[in-house]
């Protein structure tokens, strides 16, 4: 529901942007119409951009940040091509009609038309932060660089958005489509303003973080314990993350995503990482007592989207950290299984093992080495016989992810019960 309203609103409002376009009239030259039109839409698909990252908690529960942030890379690349679009047409028809050559013409309406200048660094921006996420780029960019150049994307809104009242004929074309442009980007910078920066100082102010326990799971495997006040009235749930900053002089800049590793008690939260890199290895020194700037809740990897009352729970690795939490808060009988190479890297297995026995689940250790697959069709069904009429949890690596997908497609296990969370938010 929440993916079709955010589909039919964006529709409704393409709809509305070429209304408006229409009624503004067009311009003599067919080029410069083309430009202005794909700047309206590239305005439209940059204020859809800031919602989908706006962490919006009833966006985010309801498709999660994971999808929302990889429709936000996408529309990334529409907004790239409109922006380009806006750029050649809109020159290349004032250089038609002036007589001058494309680059002399974009120079003439830098200098003598305002807000075109801004513009012209705007998309320069917009260039720049394409580039860095690209796949090749990002994979070579520590996190807190990219982070950093990213943040230059509100300048560039900034920029688009003067440079739209300064000279949008569509913008000025009639106070309803000034009202309606005035609407869209107050409804964006005010999503990201609530997401981003009001309700994470909210809930920090009003819980007040701090590690009560730091507990070795293993040589690489920690488990942080956070308390605060009035935890009971933080609305998390089994099966969600946090952004977590452990505010020490050398680690308060910054912002890991855990999964909470326990269902949420009213009283305490837990999360447990493995020590994959410096962030996560340096989690194994901090003191009891640490402040903590929390993010979150985010992910709908919860039991808000069951569609039947029985269920499968798959991990790989420390991907078993929101399974485990959701073991302990799942209703109705459920079948874990849990996939690593040896059994010493299996995190948690005793408190699994506990659990799974109070609550009448099956659990499922599967060992051994990644071919042949160990989690084929045939040894899935061999373990959940029935697993069409369940609902499916998944969380591990994404080779191991994509891998199981095949399989549940291969067993016939309808989409929509099929739940997961990629391993780059979760563990």
């Amino acid at each position: 529901m929440a993916r079709t309203g955010l589909y039919a609103v964006l529709a409704v409002n393409a709809a509305v942007v070429a209304f408006f376009f229409v009624q503004a009239g067009f311009a003599s030259n067919a080029l410069v119409v083309i430009g202005r039109f794909a700047g309206l839409y590239a305005a439209l698909v940059m204020a859809f951009q800031l919602v989908l990252v706006a962490r919006l908690p009833w966006l985010d529960r309801r498709i999660g940040m994971d999808r929302l942030t990889s429709w936000h890379r996408w529309t990334g690349f529409a907004l790239l091509w409109t922006l380009l679009a806006h750029v050649v047409f809109i020159t290349y028809g004032y250089a038609a009609g002036t007589g001058v050559g494309p680059i002399t013409s974009l120079i003439d309406l830098a200098r003598t038309t305002e807000g075109v200048l801004r513009a012209i660094v705007a998309f320069f921006l917009i260039l720049v932060i394409g580039a860095v996420s690209a796949r090749y780029a990002r994979r070579r960019l520590a996190y807190e660089t990219w982070h950093f150049i990213h943040l230059y994307a509100y300048v560039a809104v900034v920029l688009a958005f003067t440079h739209q009242v300064a000279i949008g004929t569509t913008f000025t074309s009639s106070p309803a489509a000034t009202a309606y442009w005035y609407g869209v980007w107050a409804v964006a910078l005010g999503s990201v303003f609530l997401g981003r920066a009001a309700l994470p100082l909210w809930r920090n102010w009003r819980h007040r973080f701090r590690v009560s326990e730091v507990v070795r799971e293993s040589e690489n495997v920690v488990s942080i314990h956070i308390t605060g006040r009035d935890l009971d009235k933080l609305p998390s749930q089994a099966g969600q993350f946090f952004l977590w900053r452990f505010l020490t002089k050398d680690r308060w800049w910054q912002a890991n995503p855990f999964s909470l590793s326990a269902a949420p008690d009213g009283r305490s939260l837990r999360l447990t990482a493995k020590a994959a890199g410096e962030g996560s290895a340096a989690l194994r020194h901090l003191k009891v007592g640490t402040r903590v700037f929390a993010e979150g809740p985010y992910g709908a990897f919860t039991t808000l989207h069951r569609r039947r009352t029985e269920s499968v729970l798959i991990a790989g690795g420390v991907g078993v950290t929101p399974i485990r939490a959701l073991l302990e808060d799942i209703e109705g009988h459920t079948v874990v299984i849990y996939r690593v190479a040896v059994k010493r890297e299996a995190v948690l297995y005793d408190e699994l093992r506990d659990l799974a026995f109070a609550k009448g689940a099956e659990l499922h250790l599967v060992t051994g080495p990644v071919v042949p697959n160990q989690l084929s069709w045939r040894k899935v069904r061999q373990m959940v016989p029935d697993i069409e009429e369940r609902d499916v949890f998944l969380c591990g690596p994404p080779p191991m992810m994509n891998s199981v997908l095949e399989t549940l497609d291969h067993l016939g296990v309808p989409k929509e019960q099929i739940h997961f969370e990629r391993f780059s938010l979760a563990g």
